[in-house]
């Protein structure tokens, strides 16, 4: 007994060890590395020693993408090579775009995007995935906060017309007439409206232009994009770097997944969708919208269709959901295991838990148990 206590306690302070210096790799070049929930605090989501399977994960693992769901992986890489002594998950928070062209080129085992392959990219993905292609695996939920700074302004009520014409910069003042009516009984100051938006390719714009080409086509006339298509306005890097503006900036408002905003105490708006109040950006309520997705992918491929029209009572809109990149087949041998290990317990009960303690919606039941079947299949 006394033998057993004393190996397990050398694998917990090498596996701390292990932790520390992951934590040191992943913030180079990324974002704010803070474990928030929906409240602002932090949150301790270590899983029992069971959950996490470590059988054929080996070395090290580059993945990149999207900065939405830094939070999320940061937390589950934590708690992965704490459980998988002596193997290296090393996760870049870019943006979806570059997490695609990564590994469309090769150099990471998985990519993060926040909105589904293109055909194109399929094609591209056949090149590095050999006999295979790329598929994508939702693994994150979590509502598009729409955070503000407007001094003397603490709740802002928006509708998708209204948020619209802010980002098209028609509505340039806070006092405008169309924000007014919204929001009766509130003094809305004449500021300049600073609307930020990313400066690089990310699945997170694509999914507000998702939803307002859903909720406000008079309004908003642009395709969804990675690329921001609208005139006017501030860009700002990932999604730390826009919600760093908007808590610097008298008058600004911008988008980026909640847990920026809870780590960084900004308001963010509540969504006039029709229903019968306004809506707030919360994990539950994001859920709610979610829970609604149909998969419109085929065989392996669990992409979903959202519906950004929704006007179902408590269901928040503005929604994405991050998807895991891999090779169906031909993923490279040396981080096979290791890529199937890793997604097991993400995608695991406590893996998905661990989203909503820190401001993420997990992945509907049905959807996340197809998840489960396919990471298990990839080869």
């Amino acid at each position: 007994m006394k033998l057993q206590r004393k190996n397990r306690l050398r694998a917990s302070a090498l596996g701390a060890l292990v932790v520390s210096g992951a934590l040191v790799l992943t913030a180079c070049g990324s974002d704010d590395n803070t474990k928030t929930g929906a409240d602002g605090t932090t949150k301790a989501s270590a899983p029992a020693p069971g959950d996490i399977k470590c059988d054929g994960a080996k070395g090290k693992l580059l993945a990149s993408g999207s900065s939405a769901q830094k939070n999320a992986v940061d937390l589950w890489v934590k708690n992965y090579m704490a459980a998988c002594s002596g193997v290296e998950v090393n996760y870049k928070s870019s943006s979806s775009g570059e997490g695609i062209v990564a590994f469309n080129q090769g150099t990471v085992g998985f990519a993060g995007s926040d909105s589904a392959l293109k055909p194109e990219q399929v094609e591209d993905s056949k090149k590095i995935c050999t006999g295979g292609q790329g598929i994508n695996l939702p693994m994150v939920g979590g509502p598009i906060a729409l955070g503000f700074n407007v001094a003397g302004v603490d709740k802002l009520n928006l509708d998708a017309a209204t948020i619209a014409n802010i980002f098209n910069d028609k509505i340039k003042k806070w006092d405008d007439e169309a924000i007014k009516k919204l929001n009766p009984g509130v003094t809305l100051p004449s500021t300049a409206i600073q609307a930020f938006h990313r400066s690089e390719d990310s699945g997170t714009t694509e999914n507000l232009g998702k939803y307002l080409k859903a909720a406000a086509p008079d309004a908003w006339s642009y395709e969804a994009s990675k690329k921001w298509p609208a005139p006017g306005g501030q860009a700002a890097s990932g999604s730390a770097g826009v919600a760093s503006q908007v808590k610097a900036v008298d008058g600004a408002i911008g988008y980026f997944e909640l847990s920026y905003a809870t780590s960084q105490s900004i308001k963010t708006v509540d969504v006039n969708t029709g229903a019968t109040a306004p809506v707030k950006a919360t994990p539950e309520n994001a859920s709610k919208a979610i829970s609604a997705a149909k998969i419109a992918g085929t065989g392996s491929d669990l992409a979903l269709k959202l519906d950004y029209a929704t006007k179902a009572e408590g269901a928040y809109p503005i929604v994405l959901v991050t998807y895991e990149v891999v090779c169906d087949k031909g993923n490279k041998p040396e981080t096979l295991g290791t890529v199937k290990s890793f997604l097991e317990y993400t995608a695991s009960d406590a893996g998905q838990k661990a989203l909503t303690e820190n401001g993420y919606a997990p992945i509907p039941t049905e959807i996340n148990s197809k998840v489960r079947e396919v990471v298990k299949s990839l080869a």
